[in-house]
C-alpha cells in the first residue's frame, strides 16, 4: 500500500522540466540576466554585477515557474569557448540568445554568431528568444535597429516560434515579460522537445 500511495504522490508531485541555453557573444550581459531571472522568479538576491566575471564554461540556475522547472544554462560566449555550445543543442528545450546593444561594432559578428547556431540542424524546431540587452544604456541600440542587422538571416528560422525583446538585465526591465514568453513557448512545442519529468 505505500509504494502505490508512495508512487502515486510522486506522480502528482512531478515536475516538467526543461533546459534553456543563454547564449550570445562575450560581454553581452548574459550571467547577469541569468542572476535578474533568479532574483525576480525565486526571490533572492543574485549576485552584484560589479563582481560577475567572465562565464568560462558553464553558470547553472534553477528556477520554478508555474507547474514546471526550467535549468538556464549560462554558455560562455568567448570565441574559442563557442564551439561548446554546439555539445549542449541536442539537449535544450529553447535559445536565449543576448545581444549587447550598446555594441554596434560587433553587431555583425554577432549576426554571424547567431547565423551558425540557428543553420545546426541539432536547433530545428527550437524556440528562439534573442535579448536586445542592455536597454538601460543611454544611446543603445533600440530593438528595431538590432532586428534590421538580423532580418538578412530571419528565413532561416523557419516556421519556429522566435521573438526579439527589449531587456534591461541590470535593471530588471522587460526579463519578466520575456520568460513569460519562453514558458509559454517551451509548452507549446512538447510535441518537438518533450520535457522530462521529475
Amino acid at each position: 500500500m505505500y509504494t502505490l500511495l508512495s508512487g502515486l504522490y510522486h506522480y502528482l508531485t512531478q515536475k516538467e522540466e526543461y533546459y534553456v541555453l543563454i547564449i550570445g557573444l562575450d560581454n553581452a550581459g548574459k550571467t547577469t540576466l541569468l542572476e535578474r531571472i533568479k532574483s525576480i522568479f525565486m526571490g533572492v538576491a543574485g549576485l552584484d554585477p560589479d563582481k560577475i566575471a567572465p562565464t568560462v564554461g558553464l553558470n547553472i540556475g534553477k528556477v520554478d515557474i508555474k507547474s514546471s522547472r526550467i535549468n538556464f544554462w549560462d554558455l560562455g560566449g568567448q570565441r574559442d569557448l563557442q564551439s561548446i555550445w554546439e555539445r549542449y543543442y541536442t539537449e535544450c528545450h529553447a535559445i536565449v540568445f543576448v545581444v549587447d546593444s550598446t555594441d554596434p561594432v560587433r553587431l555583425e559578428e554577432c549576426r554571424d554568431t547567431f547565423e551558425k547556431m540557428i543553420t545546426n540542424d541539432a536547433v530545428e524546431g527550437v524556440p528562439i528568444l534573442m535579448l536586445a540587452n542592455k536597454q538601460d544604456v543611454p544611446g543603445a541600440l533600440r530593438v528595431e535597429e538590432v532586428k534590421e542587422v538580423f532580418n538578412k538571416i530571419a528565413v532561416k528560422l523557419g516556421a519556429r516560434d522566435s521573438r526579439v525583446l527589449p531587456v534591461s538585465a541590470l535593471e530588471g526591465n522587460g526579463v519578466e515579460d520575456a520568460i513569460d514568453w519562453l514558458v509559454l513557448r517551451l509548452q507549446r512545442n512538447k510535441i518537438n522537445r518533450p520535457p522530462i519529468f521529475r
